[in-house]
């Protein structure tokens, strides 16, 4: 089986996890890293073993010998990280949120079609086990008919004002950041946008998002009930219910290990689905899949979800009136 060869863009903690879960592959390598200085790159290549050290981002996408680049900068810098890469004919698996907003995604995702190149969302949380099952329930109508989905994501980071996080220069607030998982998962979930959105939101002392709680409306009155916070921790489970039981994707529900069906009159049933190493491995494991098979996209993440889930984020953050410096 060909190798796959792997750059990655971006030398941070998630850039890390990756490079670890590649080591798990035997088809995959990883050939070159690239980062904002030499050193920085240096040092990852060292870790890993990685033969060619780039200073900067272009470099890396304009690298002769790789495949496919992994985009782990931070929320600002994909899409020109992404477009320098499909312009240099890479292809991309692009960390979430996938751009800062619709209008950035739809320019890159055109590039990639114009290209005939392959492009994907690191949304990691598709690729696990547990959700292939929780997809293949849904479409068995295991639960008879959804009616709403209810999902918690809430942490409490350290505050650092100039961090990524809480930094609105850099793209920060808890939406970008961990509310794209539920909102990724109502997506999934419902298989459309949602027709209305109810939302309240906390800003904080930086003018980014800290907690906020969402509520979606579908046709037929079904809905999703959101939340996710720097402010406090959530039991961070996640319920999909329908009129013949649910399903509880056990905590934490974005890493999942095993899940349970629940239906009236019978007995529990839990399933154990574990994932390989980290569970960066999934991801990776279904872009190579997809290269070898010569699709430019992935039949889990299209990209045209990829574009609704960002119009969403849009909406959300238009009602809070929160605007990044690329919007």
């Amino acid at each position: 089986m060909k190798t796959i060869r792997w750059g990655i863009l971006g030398t941070g903690g998630i850039a890390r996890k990756f490079a670890e879960a590649l080591s798990l592959l035997p088809d995959a390598q990883i050939v070159a890293v690239g980062s904002r200085t030499k050193a920085a790159a240096d040092d990852f290549g060292n870790i890993w073993k990685i033969p060619r050290r780039y200073g900067s981002y272009l470099e890396l996408a304009n690298d002769p010998e790789t495949d496919v680049i992994y985009i782990a900068t931070i929320h600002t810098l994909h899409r020109e990280n992404c477009l320098d890469c499909l312009k240099a004919g890479k292809a991309v698996l692009c960390e979430k949120p996938f751009t800062i907003n619709a209008a950035q995604a739809a320019e890159v995702i055109a590039l990639a079609r114009q290209k005939k190149t392959f492009l994907m969302e690191a949304m990691w949380t598709r690729y696990f086990p547990v959700f292939g099952k929780v997809r293949e329930l849904l479409a068995a109508k295991a639960l008879g008919e959804i009616r709403l989905l209810q999902a918690d994501f809430a942490f409490r980071p350290s505050y650092d004002p100039k961090g990524r996080l809480y930094n609105r220069e850099l793209g920060g607030g808890a939406l970008m950041d961990i509310g794209v998982y539920p909102v990724s998962l109502a997506s999934m979930v419902f298989g459309e946008s949602p027709q209305r959105i109810l939302s309240s939101a906390v800003i904080g002392r930086t003018g980014v998002d800290e907690q906020a709680a969402v509520i979606f409306e579908y046709p037929g009155g079904r809905q999703a009930s959101l939340t996710f916070s720097f402010q406090y921790t959530s039991p961070l489970e996640a319920n999909i219910i329908g009129t013949e039981g649910r399903i509880r994707i056990e905590s934490p529900w974005w890493y999942p290990r095993a899940l349970t069906i629940v239906r009236p009159g019978w007995e529990d049933e839990r399933i154990s689905l574990p994932y390989l190493g980290n569970g960066y491995t999934h991801e990776a494991a279904e872009v190579m899949e997809c290269l070898r098979a010569g699709r430019t996209e992935s039949e889990r993440m299209p990209l045209e979800e990829t574009l609704r889930i960002m119009q969403t984020l849009d909406a959300i953050r238009s009602d809070w009136g929160l605007k990044y410096p690329g919007d």
